[in-house]
């Protein structure tokens, strides 16, 4: 069982999975479990766009995003939500699309807010995230379903959204159109963000990662991140690394003297598209003593139900 328990160990850390739910998968003696990639280019680029959109939530407790598990398959990927109101009500308010009410954006990409195209379907114990016409879903679980109709229910009329849409709208389909054409934020690098988005949590009671396009590459930062070889690891060329290669360091992680200055910074090169991947953790130190965060987070459960105006 010890070794059956380290064939699963860096895909645990990485998605949150249990290993009793991993074991069935070790189908190959000695080798540890890996994580798949999206099969199709749809998928990987959905589930590109999701992360970059809840990359905006910030950070109320140990899960990043408030992602508690990821269970990834070449064709899908489920995501297990933390079970707070509140978490729902930004997911929903910064994944579904709408119309952009700035009237001076002019780029097909400016003119929507959210991810274009996306449309939900509700089961009886999830949410299945989809574009209309394309192979790629992404579920949501860990939570009522009905929360998340609610709070679309209270969102719709104010913020416009097309949820009842069966199809793509032409403010929708021109934003996707361009966006495909922009280099500056590749499928190929945030899609297996997201599938190993745990990795990026450090050990601490808070945790908030967030990701964009910067000087050329990619700039990923976490507040409260795990100890720098962990990272390297888990991305790098561990059994379930992306192949990152590290360019610079500068770690204060296994320091036994106080820093002014305790971030980490690192910076690595991903080698399918060249690109650098800027990384810094600030070790924030945020605990949950604060009794006002406790109070804001009971208030914004509270709000999650309530209309939202502009």
């Amino acid at each position: 069982m010890s070794q059956a328990l380290a064939l699963t160990e860096d895909r645990r850390r990485s998605t949150g999975e249990s290993h009793q739910a991993l074991f069935p998968l070790l189908t190959e003696p000695g080798f540890p479990l890996t994580i798949p990639a999206a099969r199709h280019p749809e998928q990987a680029q959905l589930e590109a766009d999701l992360f970059l959109a809840c990359c905006k939530i910030g950070g109320l407790s140990k899960h990043p995003l408030g992602i508690v598990q990821v269970h990834p398959t070449d064709d899908q990927l489920t995501l297990r939500l933390l079970a707070e109101p509140y978490v729902l009500h930004y997911w929903a308010e910064f994944l579904m699309p709408r119309p952009n009410p700035d009237s001076d954006a002019s780029h097909p990409c400016d003119k929507i807010i959210g991810v274009p195209g996306l449309r939900y379907r509700c089961g009886n114990s999830s949410i299945c995230l989809y574009r209309p016409g394309m192979p790629a879903n992404i579920v949501l679980t860990g939570f009522n379903p009905r929360w998340w109709e609610r709070i679309i229910g209270r969102l719709a009329p104010d913020y416009g959204l097309f949820n009842d849409e069966p199809g793509w709208t032409s403010l929708e389909s021109a934003a996707y159109s361009a966006a495909l054409t922009l280099p500056f934020e590749p499928p190929s690098l945030f899609s297996p963000l997201l599938r190993r988005i745990c990795a990026t949590a450090g050990p601490g009671p808070i945790n908030a990662t967030d990701a964009w396009s910067s000087m050329g590459g990619i700039r990923l930062e976490t507040t409260d991140g795990p100890p720098c070889p962990d990272l390297i690891r888990l991305v790098g060329h561990g059994p379930t690394g992306l192949g990152w290669q590290v360019e610079r360091k500068r770690c204060t992680c296994l320091c036994d003297h106080p820093h002014g200055d305790v971030g980490c910074n690192i910076t690595f090169r991903e080698p399918s598209t060249g690109k650098l991947v800027y990384y810094s953790n600030g070790k924030w130190g945020r605990t949950l003593d604060d009794p006002r965060r406790r109070e804001d987070i009971a208030e914004m459960n509270q709000a999650a139900f309530s209309r939202i105006r502009y």
